[in-house]
């Protein structure tokens, strides 16, 4: 399986923040916002990557992050030059996709759970159709919402109704089969121009072949659209790591627990980093071994 992290956009709702650069390298806490929807996908052993961003900023990103062989992976990069809608990424992604299938997540994304890696390698376990991901929510005007049955088959999806027939947003995280590539390209855009991710899904759920997986109590998805939301979501990070001692998606961890990389190269990474809290908690994932 593939991974993708869109992380194109102008930001302006983050404004003047966002001006000079993109969203998804402002810090959450500790640690560049790109990291969290890049854990998710290292969590699922997904280990060839490509980060879709704008012409202006795709090569922060790539001096970011390098090829990823750092962490045993492969990252590929790809300019989305305006932004066209979230099922864009496949038509860009074509080629690097190829017959595999894939995992799209948004750069904005920040998940955190005990369950994760056992949700993840559960979906992944569906070798046909789509799966899509339900969060609940108080109010989900404002977001994409799944309906299904108490046999938590699909119903509906709709994006930002005014009457919600659920209260289950869906998060920026999806799994496909290698068919959405050319499901995307037959889909026309929408009035604002875009290749909206909730008429790819629709052709799936037409095909009966549309997966929920509900994520509830003990998982968060936090919202970083807003400075406010930023704030609370760098909060929720600290407070985690100061009170349990142990770090949200650090992508070097991630990748060493998987086996990606080896105990030295991870003291390695730690090195460089050792004038810092996160080079020592790196250093000290060691002494474990």
């Amino acid at each position: 399986m593939k991974g993708i992290i869109l992380s194109g956009g102008k930001g302006t709702r983050l404004y003047p923040m966002t001006k000079g650069v993109s969203k998804q390298l402002l810090p959450i806490y500790d640690k560049p916002l790109i990291y969290y929807p890049l854990s998710i996908l290292i969590l699922a052993s997904i280990r060839d990557i490509l980060i879709i961003s704008t012409p202006g900023d795709i090569h922060l990103y790539e001096r970011l992050l390098g090829d990823g062989n750092r962490l045993g992976m492969k990252f590929t990069y790809k300019v989305q030059d305006t932004p066209r809608g979230l099922a864009d990424a496949f038509i860009l992604g074509e080629e690097f996709i190829g017959t595999d299938s894939v995992c799209l997540i948004l750069g904005d994304n920040v998940f955190y759970g005990q369950d994760m890696t056992k949700m993840l390698q559960q979906t992944m376990q569906n070798k046909t159709g789509a799966t899509i991901f339900g969060y609940p929510v108080k109010d989900a005007r404002n977001f994409g919402v799944v309906e299904f049955d108490d046999d938590y088959r699909v119903i509906s999806i709709e994006e930002k109704p005014s009457n919600p027939k659920s209260n289950y947003a869906v998060p920026g995280l999806y799994f496909y089969d290698n068919r959405v590539v050319q499901i995307a390209k037959n889909i026309q855009p929408s009035p604002r121009g875009e290749i909206e991710i909730t008429a790819v899904n629709n052709v799936y759920l037409e095909m009966g072949e549309l997966h929920v997986t509900l994520l509830g109590r003990g998982m968060a998805w936090l919202d970083t659209g807003t400075p406010s939301n930023m704030l609370k979501a760098a909060q929720f990070v600290e407070a985690v790591q100061h009170r349990q001692g142990f770090y949200i998606s650090c992508i070097e961890e991630i990748a060493w627990r998987r086996g990606f990389i080896s105990t030295r190269q991870l003291i390695n990474l730690g090195k460089e980093l050792q004038m810092t809290d996160y080079g020592q908690y790196l250093l000290s994932l060691a002494t474990e071994v």
